[in-house]
C-alpha cells in the first residue's frame, strides 16, 4: 500500500507541476494569440489526435495489462510504434492540402506538417513512460515532463510576444514533445532489443486492438466539435471552443489521471480478485469525485470573472462555455474509473461495446444541437456525458456487483454538498463589483462552506488525503 500510496503523491506532483505549468504558460501564450489563431490549431487536432491514437494502437496500456511481459514484448512494440508514425505522418503531409481546402484556411497546408512531426517524437517515448508507470515510478515521470514543459513554454512565450501568431503554438507543441522523447531516452534508460515477435504483437494486438477502436471513437468524439465549429461558424468561434473545452476539462481530466495512473495498474494485478476490486472501487470515486466536484462548481460559477482576469476581454464569449461545459466534465470521474476497472478484467470487448453505444448517441446529440449555436451545443456535451455514464455502469454491471445504486449512493453526498456550497457562492457574488474580489470572495465561500459541510456530515476523504500526504512526508 505504501507504494500506492507514495505513486498517487508523485503521480499528483507530475501532473499538477507539469500540466500546471503547461495550463499556466497556454494562458499567457494566449494573451498575445489571436481566437482565430487558436482556431487554426483546433482545426488541425482531430486528425493530430486520430494518427497519435493509432502511433499508441492501445499497446501501452496492453503492455500495463499483460502479467507476463517480457523485453521481446517491449521491443515490438516500440518498433511498431516508430514504423507506423512515419507511415501516418507521411499520409498527414500528403493530405495537409486537402484539410486546408476543407476549411479554407490556406495557412493549414504548412501548420498541418509542422504539427505533425509530433507523431513521430511521441512514438519514441510510449514504451518508457510504459515501463516507468508500470514500476509506479512517476517521480521520473514527473522530472522528464517538468523539463520539457518548461523549455518548450519559454520558447512559446517567447514566439507569441515576437508576434509569431499561430507559429508560437507549433512552436511549443513541437518542443514539448521532442524535449520528452529526448529526456525518456536518456534518463528511462531502456533500450530496444534488436528483435521483433509477430507472437507478442498478436497477444499484445488482441488485447490493444480492442482500445485502439475505443480511442479512435473517443478521440474523434472529443475532436469532433472542434473540426464542426471551425466549418460550421468560424476559426474564432472554434478558438473560443478551444479554449473553454482546455480550460473546462484541465481541473477533473488532471485528478482523474493522478488516481488511475496509479488505480489501473493496482486493478491490473489484482484483476483475478473481485472482493478486492468492489470493496476498493467505491473508495477510489469518492475520493476522485471529492476533489473533483467542487472544483468544477467553483470554476462554473466563478468562469466569467476569471476570463476577464486571466485571458482579457477579447476572450470573454468562452465564459459561458466554460460554465457548460463543467457541469459536463464534473462527471468525467464516474465514467473514467468505470472504463479502467472493465479494462482491468482484461474485458476491452465490452469496453468497446460501451463506446460504440456511446459515441452513436453523440453523434445524434451533435447533429441535433449544432444549428442552435455553441451555448446549446456544449449543453448537448452535458446530456452526452450524463448518458455515458449511464451507459459504462451498465456494462461494469455485467462482470462485477458495482450497480448504479451502489455508485450514487457513494457519491451522493457529495454531489449535495457540492450544489448547496455552489448555491451559496451563486447568491453572495451579485453584491460584489470588484472581479478580483468576486474570485477571492466566492472561492473562500465555497471552501467554508463545503469544508464545513463535510466536517459535519463526517466525510472521510480529508482524513484520508492528509493521511496519505503524511505517509510520504508531505506534511
Amino acid at each position: 500500500m505504501s507504494t500506492a500510496v507514495t505513486g498517487v503523491v508523485w503521480s499528483a506532483v507530475e501532473r499538477f507541476s507539469v500540466q500546471g505549468i503547461q495550463f499556466i504558460l497556454s494562458l499567457v501564450i494566449a494573451r498575445f494569440v489571436s481566437p482565430a489563431e487558436y482556431g487554426f490549431i483546433a482545426m488541425i487536432a482531430i486528425f493530430m489526435a486520430i494518427s497519435q491514437t493509432f502511433v499508441d494502437s492501445g499497446f501501452g496500456n496492453a503492455l500495463i495489462q499483460k502479467k507476463d511481459r517480457s523485453d521481446i514484448d517491449f521491443s515490438t512494440v516500440f518498433y511498431f510504434n516508430i514504423i507506423l508514425s512515419l507511415l501516418l505522418y507521411t499520409a498527414l503531409y500528403a493530405a495537409a492540402p486537402l484539410i486546408a481546402r476543407f476549411y479554407d484556411q490556406p495557412i493549414l497546408v504548412s501548420v498541418t506538417r509542422w504539427v505533425g512531426l509530433n507523431l513521430i517524437f511521441s512514438a519514441f517515448s510510449i514504451v518508457q513512460r510504459a515501463k516507468l508507470t508500470i514500476a509506479l515510478d512517476f517521480r521520473r515521470q514527473a522530472k522528464i515532463s517538468l523539463l520539457a514543459v518548461t523549455i518548450s513554454g519559454a520558447l512559446g512565450i517567447y514566439a507569441a510576444y515576437r508576434d509569431w501568431g499561430v507559429w508560437a503554438l507549433v512552436l511549443q507543441t513541437l518542443s514539448n514533445n521532442f524535449f520528452t522523447a529526448v529526456f525518456f531516452w536518456f534518463i528511462a534508460k531502456w533500450r530496444p532489443l534488436l528483435a521483433f515477435s509477430r507472437e507478442s504483437f498478436r497477444k499484445l494486438f488482441s488485447f490493444g486492438s480492442n482500445l485502439l477502436l475505443s480511442g479512435l471513437l473517443q478521440t474523434v468524439y472529443l475532436n469532433l466539435y472542434s473540426l464542426v465549429i471551425g466549418k460550421w461558424y468560424n476559426a474564432a468561434d472554434a478558438g473560443y471552443y478551444n479554449r473553454a473545452y482546455s480550460i473546462s476539462q484541465y481541473p477533473t481530466i488532471n485528478l482523474v489521471q493522478v488516481i488511475t495512473r496509479v488505480l489501473y495498474p493496482l486493478q491490473c494485478a489484482h484483476q483475478d480478485d473481485d472482493g478486492w476490486l468492489v470493496a476498493s472501487f467505491p473508495k477510489f470515486l469518492r475520493m476522485t469525485c471529492f476533489c473533483v466536484f467542487p472544483i468544477m462548481a467553483c470554476l462554473a460559477i466563478l468562469s466569467k470573472p476569471l476570463v476577464l482576469i486571466i485571458l482579457s476581454e477579447r476572450w470573454l464569449p468562452c465564459a459561458e462555455l466554460i460554465s457548460i461545459l463543467c457541469v459536463a466534465y464534473m462527471w468525467i470521474p464516474v465514467g473514467t474509473l468505470n472504463n479502467h476497472l472493465i479494462n482491468s478484467k482484461g474485458r476491452s470487448d465490452l469496453f468497446l461495446r460501451a463506446e460504440l453505444i456511446k459515441k452513436i448517441t453523440a453523434v445524434i446529440i451533435l447533429i441535433v444541437t449544432l444549428p442552435f449555436g455553441l451555448s446549446v451545443l456544449c449543453w448537448g456535451v452535458v446530456l452526452y456525458n450524463i448518458v455515458d455514464i449511464f451507459i459504462i455502469i451498465g456494462f461494469t454491471r455485467r462482470i462485477l456487483d458495482m450497480g448504479f445504486r451502489k455508485q450514487f449512493r457513494a457519491i451522493a453526498p457529495l454531489l449535495l454538498l457540492t450544489v448547496l456550497s455552489g448555491i451559496a457562492v451563486w447568491a453572495l457574488l451579485p453584491v460584489v463589483s470588484n472581479i478580483w474580489m468576486r474570485v477571492l470572495i466566492g472561492i473562500t465561500t465555497f471552501i467554508l462552506v463545503f469544508g464545513c459541510g463535510a466536517f459535519v456530515c463526517g466525510f472521510e476523504e480529508p482524513r484520508m488525503l492528509v493521511s496519505y500526504f503524511r505517509k510520504t512526508n508531505i506534511v
